[in-house]
């Protein structure tokens, strides 16, 4: 027996034109990643949108759709006949408005496979998402065994309907560290990234600086992110006197460099589902404080506990600023933990493997729709 024949696939992402996340990357990643096995892959995306600009500088083929609430007949027309004349056999979509929009498209173009991809959960006990998933997919991919299990509790899915498949990482083989000590000299770097919104925690980060700051002035705390809460955070980190030991980075493309020149990570998210940005601090041998958020604990210890940093919960600065005081200073411990969280996310959790487990996932969804 040959290989199987290249299948063609469509990624659909509706989310907004200047958002990009780490569901976002995961679809351009995994979209890269089937093409470079031989399978015909488009993602399609709202026009000039961030993760289109971003699929195309990697090399994947894009299309435009306007995907804009749930209830979109055009839009459904318009993809109905993409998927038609493309001879699709899957359909991936990101957000709950993309099943109900393009799964519909795909149930009257006769598309064989719809799947959502959930990086986090999406989906509560509502009847309109209970509706959505069972009748316009045939499966949901999420990257933690929490989603699954949370989804597993609302009975509504057969046991193999919910399929985890752990992100990627693309660890890069030369990164060149920020020069945080040309700016901040003398200071101690803990660093953090995400869109500076309610869910990424940032408030409780300020609010530990402001704790450690009490008892040292050799810490600088960096944020890589923009979102609706910079003027508030921004507001917050004045009021607390923290202007020359807070900073707000900005939207930063690539920040594998500033996880480089770092001592330290945190995550203070209120919630997430398998968080990318830990993986790549750990994948630079970055020590990792991280709340105890869906797939952070089982990214970070797996199932046996290995030491790859600490697990604190969430809406608690004390605890942050406990945290970073018990480890800031050594040295040792910091690089053992960095150099186990490496060793982690590059034996379970790379681009290869990912790749294979979704090709794999793919092509057997494609034949139990076959002998139906």
């Amino acid at each position: 027996m040959g290989n199987p024949a290249p299948l063609n696939i469509l990624f659909i992402n509706s989310i907004g034109r200047n958002k990009f996340g780490g569901g976002e990357k995961w679809m351009v990643n995994a979209a890269k990643g089937l093409r470079e096995r031989g399978h015909h892959v488009t993602l399609g995306s709202k026009k000039n949108s961030r993760i289109l600009e971003h699929a195309k500088s990697k090399g994947v083929q894009t299309a435009i759709f306007e995907i804009r609430g749930d209830f979109s007949p055009l839009a459904t027309l318009t993809i109905a006949r993409w998927l038609k004349e493309h001879h699709t056999h899957i359909l991936i979509c990101n957000l709950n408005k993309d099943v109900r929009v393009a799964g519909l498209a795909a149930r009257i173009a006769g598309t064989p496979v719809v799947l959502a991809r959930h990086g986090m959960l999406l989906c509560s006990r509502k009847w309109k998402h209970k509706l959505t998933l069972t009748r316009l997919t045939d499966g949901i991919i999420t990257n933690s065994r929490t989603i699954k299990d949370a989804y597993g509790e609302y009975g509504w899915f057969s046991k193999e309907f919910v399929k985890v498949i752990y992100n990627g990482l693309i660890i890069p083989n030369e990164v060149t560290p920020f020069n945080f000590s040309q700016r901040f000299p003398g200071k101690k770097i803990i660093y953090s990234a995400g869109r500076l919104s309610e869910q990424k925690g940032f408030s409780y980060l300020i609010e530990a600086a402001t704790i450690l700051k009490k008892e040292r002035s050799d810490l600088l705390f960096a944020v890589s992110g923009e979102g609706k809460l910079q003027e508030e955070l921004t507001t917050q980190i004045k009021a607390a006197g923290l202007e020359d030991s807070f900073v707000l980075l900005g939207f930063t493309e690539n920040i594998f460099p500033y996880l480089k020149g770092c001592d330290l990570f945190v995550l203070a998210s209120l919630f997430e589902g398998m968080p990318n940005v830990v993986m790549e601090a750990m994948g630079m041998k970055k020590p990792v404080i991280a709340t105890d958020v869906n797939g952070a604990r089982e990214l970070m210890e797996g199932d046996a506990q290995s030491k790859t940093g600490i697990i604190i919960p969430p809406r608690n600065p004390q605890a942050i600023a406990e945290a970073i005081a018990s480890i800031i200073d050594d040295p040792d411990t910091l690089e053992a933990l960095g150099n186990a969280g490496y060793e982690r996310v590059n034996q379970e959790f790379t681009m290869t493997a990912m790749t294979n487990n979704l090709e794999r996932h793919l092509q057997e969804k494609l034949r139990e729709k076959s002998i139906q």
